[in-house]
């Protein structure tokens, strides 16, 4: 009772500080992009980076809580997510809203990904295949904000391999999810099929989940803030968030977003489940493996509230209000415990008052 109690009231603290503190960072920095590309040149690129940065500022907000990892300097590891996470939402833009579906100019432009986590290559030119190129310097910027912030990691190289394989397998699931419905599909299937043996325990939609997920990439860039880290360590680090903290966070965003994906043709990892019991099963599974993959973690007691924070914050999404969601949702709170049950009920207060 007291551990538990413990971990609350820790988990708790983490909130109020994420909220009270870290946000208006993150609005900061994402105001300081959104100044840039609103003084560019109007044309298809500027348009569709404002569009991501209005649009996607919940996804900046939830990475930014790597930035209360201990001995993680705050200010500057908001700068890192804000930069990185925004690359990733203004590259799925260009994918998905564009009109184009191109796999050369989709894996051109996602080679700004690895670069901007590799400040050791040189850039290169991301829209040397996409029909649009004058985007006044943005993405370029947006790399070298996220190569400056990580060239100041002490263990970067340790969890330099590590990082590059989780951005480079992100990469390719956005290549090919973007590709017209005719052929992503098979062209997902083959891709997917080369890994998947490494991964017996999940389905090949469940292991393009882990991939869509920019959390490891943080976890791995705030533990490298730790001069002590070891080689064990990030191993560690790496199997607990792919495929299993990975994969909860993505099957969760999948989830919520289910009946509008279905509604616009959009390729959703959840409907490939067989009905709500399986979902919630496999949401269930993928939660009690995020957790046992805890205990070997440094920091275990944050990791475990990053995993009991990722299904308060989707589960109080108003998405999930409708019938058959809402089973799933009720269902998996309950099965998880008190504490994701009481941060569900913050993060639905958090809602009412606009703070998410």
């Amino acid at each position: 009772m007291v551990s538990s109690l413990v971990t609350i009231t820790s988990g708790l603290t983490l909130l109020t500080r994420f909220v009270s503190q870290v946000f208006p960072l993150v609005d900061s920095e994402l105001g300081g992009w959104q100044r840039y590309a609103a003084g560019l040149e109007p044309n298809e690129l500027t348009e569709q980076a404002l569009a991501s940065i209005r649009s996607k500022k919940f996804h900046c907000q939830g990475g930014s809580i790597y930035s209360l990892y201990k001995g993680v300097p705050t200010s500057d590891f908001v700068r890192l997510v804000v930069a990185l996470q925004t690359i990733s939402d203004y590259l799925d833009n260009l994918c998905d809203r564009a009109g184009i579906a191109d796999e050369a100019a989709f894996r051109q432009l996602h080679l700004a990904m690895t670069d901007a986590l590799d400040p050791g290559r040189p850039q290169d030119d991301y829209y040397a295949a996409y029909p649009f190129r004058d985007d006044g310097g943005y993405l370029s910027s947006l790399v070298s904000v996220c190569r400056q912030e990580v060239s100041k990691l002490p263990a970067y190289p340790l969890v330099r391999t590590e990082l590059i394989r989780q951005a480079s397998l992100y990469s390719e699931l956005q290549t090919y999810k973007h590709l017209d419905p005719k052929v992503r599909e098979e062209k997902m299937l083959t891709w997917i099929s080369k890994h998947l043996p490494d991964y017996p325990d999940i389905t090949p939609w469940e292991f393009a989940a882990a991939t869509g997920s920019t959390l490891g990439m943080f976890m791995l860039c705030a533990a490298a803030h730790n001069p002590g880290l070891t080689p064990h360590m990030v191993s560690q680090i790496a199997a607990a968030y792919f495929p299993w903290i990975n994969g909860l966070h993505i099957l969760l965003d999948y989830f919520i977003d289910e009946n509008e994906d279905l509604l616009g043709g959009d390729l959703n990892f959840v409907a490939y489940y067989a009905n709500p019991e399986q979902t919630l099963s496999r949401l269930l599974y993928f939660y009690e493996q995020a957790h046992k993959q805890t205990v070997a973690l440094p920091e275990a007691a944050f990791a475990r509230t990053v995993i009991d924070g990722l299904l308060a914050m989707y589960l109080s999404d108003p998405k999930t209000d409708p019938p058959a969601p809402r089973t799933v949702r009720d269902s998996l709170l309950q099965a998880s415990g008190p504490y994701p049950r009481l941060m569900y009920r913050l993060c639905r207060l958090l809602r009412k008052k606009g703070k998410l």
